[in-house]
């Protein structure tokens, strides 16, 4: 075969309808892959997706984590996906060798639709946005309240971004064997966010049980604040990287690289996600920020017409609010550090 042909396997895309020249036209026919296997990605490694599927057959993402019912699959993407992106989460089905053999390849046909999609930035003035998970129904926002100390505005980007993508926030507080959570629980205590607390002393999966079972939820947090550590408490074979904090900077140090979806010994699924320094918000409009402070959300309607709720504003409902003592003035100053951020960026 000459060096500029093309080979093609005989179940690829486009293999199939493309006629030699003065013949028939091409078909539009394209192949229904009715035989595919239904999967859920689980890792992805420089264009390699690692699937796991039923052994029976049936929709692994509801598969039970025992190893006898499901197994993993690693594929390429074919060449019909086009530049789609796949992402941790998606729900794909495949073809070829899906044995789960080592050295074998299957191939990712058709990627279902997206219940859900996890989005961020690498900062709030980057207009490329990145996909960290799909299909996931619930955000843990993992922090430390101890080395290193809690960052209350990287929990406020977090929380914009589950709301923005329809996802459960949930707050872990990690280290309260360390340092009390009381005074980091009184900031958001007026929104209602739903909360565990931790201790590294003590059963560590426990308190997260409840929440976490039968749902499908993202782990993310800055370096050092035990999210590895959680997820190896959770899945004792999954053995995660820990890593210290350095006393030099009070920061994490990176140990998980890559992100990772996990079936929980007792129902559902986690993803645990690199650690980050920030979460950019550039995908998020300015209108929809308030979603993520709904202690603010509905003093808003107070405003005169064509209020933005800037700090220039003379008459923004929200400075009334903090005179009069019924808004912590902590938050409000978070809510407009992010938009004032993000009016930067429609500015620009």
């Amino acid at each position: 075969m000459s060096p500029g042909r093309r080979r093609f396997e005989v179940d690829d895309h486009e293999a199939y309808g493309r006629p030699k020249r003065r013949t028939r036209p091409r078909t539009k026919l394209r192949p229904r892959y009715e035989d595919a296997v239904r999967g859920v990605v689980v890792a992805v490694d420089r264009g390699r997706y690692t699937c796991r599927v039923a052994t029976d057959g049936g929709d692994a993402t509801t598969a039970p984590p025992a190893d006898d019912d499901a197994r993993s699959v690693v594929a390429v993407r074919a060449r019909s996906l086009g530049r789609h992106a796949i992402v941790v989460g998606d729900r794909v089905r495949l073809t070829g060798d899906v044995s789960g053999r080592p050295g074998t390849l299957a191939r990712i046909v058709e990627v279902d639709e997206r219940t859900t999609v996890l989005r961020r930035t690498a900062d709030d003035d980057d207009p490329v946005e990145r996909v960290i998970v799909a299909n996931a129904d619930q955000l843990v926002i993992v922090t430390a309240l101890a080395e290193p100390p809690p960052r209350p505005r990287l929990i406020d980007r977090c929380l914009v971004a589950a709301y923005d993508a329809g996802l459960d926030p949930l707050l872990c507080l990690t280290k309260a064997d360390l340092a009390a959570p009381d005074e980091l629980l009184e900031i958001y205590r007026p929104l209602g966010v739903p909360y565990v607390v931790t201790r590294y002393d003590d059963d560590l999966v426990t308190p997260l049980r409840d929440r976490l079972a039968d749902r499908v939820s993202v782990l993310v947090g800055h370096s050092g604040v035990g999210k590895s550590t959680l997820v190896n408490a959770l899945v004792p074979s999954a053995q995660r990287a820990t890593g210290e904090v350095s006393e030099a900077t009070g920061r994490g140090r990176h140990t998980s690289t890559q992100a990772v979806m996990l079936p929980l010994p007792f129902g559902g699924w986690i993803v645990d996600t690199p650690g980050i320094r920030s979460f950019g918000l550039a995908h998020v409009a300015p209108e929809d920020l308030i979603r993520a402070f709904p202690d603010l959300e509905g003093i808003i309607e107070d405003c005169p017409r064509g209020c933005t709720h800037a700090r220039t504003e003379p008459e923004c409902a929200l400075d009334e609010a903090v005179a009069a003592g019924t808004v912590d003035p902590a938050r409000l100053d978070s809510y407009r550090r992010l938009l004032d951020s993000r009016e930067r960026r429609a500015g620009d």
